[in-house]
């Protein structure tokens, strides 16, 4: 048993969404687990349309929950982490949506339930950090978000509406391609101001920012491949290309040098060279960073489409949430090759 709980007093809540999981499996594993642990009986509280996390968490901690698991999609998980940022109760994540975006950053088990349950009572806990982003409406209404992989406005954005629901749940992240293609089509960059904390400001046109607490997409990609959840840091990808060479150059920075090159070490000396120098897509790192658009444009957390802002400031809290990692897993704070 991990020094990060002590039997007998603990007691543990399953935040979980109803659609994405096999609730009466899922529950009859954490009911085993924690009687096995000497732990309390668990409460069980399922997510809704009207509140994917956030209310529920708090309704746990307000119940005696000494440890948090959840178990459901990317914006599950998302919500749930932002109630709990700050509060000092560890999570335990059983991925089970379609990208499982942080628990890949992550590198926790997928499609062992059983694996991740076990990581709330015998797991390594890890501080992580965790986004959020202020967002300013056309209307000039300001709301504040949580986020734990990735916030984006522009085409990113617009490739999740372009994403057909059905489609990602038949085959899953792949959906997105076809998502990605609809939007190329009828890109068009549009003009903003940028400005990353300590750094003078930038204005020109884009046609994407993206704003990433950790920087490995499915399929191998990675898109930020020096973004780590526990550096108490934001890595920005700042998307500028010129015509269609220009987006065949975007690609081969983020395919091949970040997601092959980086593999070796004389291949990272030349991807960092030609990432240095590229004019079609600039990075950044910061504590913090500011978007200001002249026109309305999409936005998205965490894969979550999020309506049209105008202004968009996105910071980390570091260490804000602890995650409980298996004990044999890979360490959480290296970003994922």
């Amino acid at each position: 048993m991990s020094d990060a709980v002590s039997a007998g007093s603990q007691r543990a809540a399953l935040i979980y969404n109803p659609i994405k999981v096999d609730f009466s499996a899922l529950s009859e594993e954490l009911l085993q687990q924690s009687a096995e642990a000497d732990w309390g009986t668990p409460l069980f509280l399922e997510t809704t349309v009207d509140d994917l996390g956030q209310k529920v968490t708090a309704e746990a901690l307000g119940m005696g929950a000494s440890h948090i698991l959840v178990a459901g999609g990317d914006g599950t998980v998302r919500a749930v982490m932002e109630a709990l940022a700050d509060s000092g109760v560890p999570l335990t994540i059983v991925p089970s949506g379609t990208g499982n975006l942080l628990a890949r950053n992550l590198h926790l088990p997928l499609g062992r339930p059983q694996e991740a349950i076990a990581a709330a009572f015998s797991g390594t806990p890890t501080p992580v950090d965790v986004g959020f982003a202020d967002v300013d409406r056309a209307g000039g209404h300001t709301e504040r978000h949580g986020f734990v992989v990735m916030a984006g406005i522009g085409l990113d954005a617009a490739m999740i509406q372009n994403t057909s629901a059905k489609m990602k749940k038949r085959v899953g992240w792949i959906a997105y391609v076809s998502g990605a293609a609809r939007s190329l089509k009828d890109a068009k960059p549009f003009r903003a101001t940028y400005q990353l904390a300590g750094h003078r400001e930038h204005s020109g046109k884009v046609h994407s920012i993206l704003f990433a607490n950790c920087g490995q997409l499915p399929g191998g990609i990675a898109l930020l491949p020096d973004a780590s959840i526990t550096d108490g840091l934001l890595d920005v990808a700042v998307f500028k290309p010129t015509g269609m060479f220009g987006w065949l150059f975007v690609w081969r920075t983020v395919w091949w040098d970040h997601s092959v090159l980086r593999r070796f070490r004389a291949g990272r000396t030349l991807a960092k060279r030609r990432a240095g120098n590229s004019t079609h897509v600039h990075f950044l790192q910061g504590r913090w960073l500011e978007a200001v658009a002249t026109e309305p444009q999409p936005i998205e957390l965490d894969g979550d489409e999020f309506g049209e802002a105008v202004r968009l400031r996105c910071y980390v809290e570091p260490g804000a949430v602890t995650v409980m990692i298996p004990a044999n897993q890979k360490n959480a704070s290296e970003p994922r090759l």
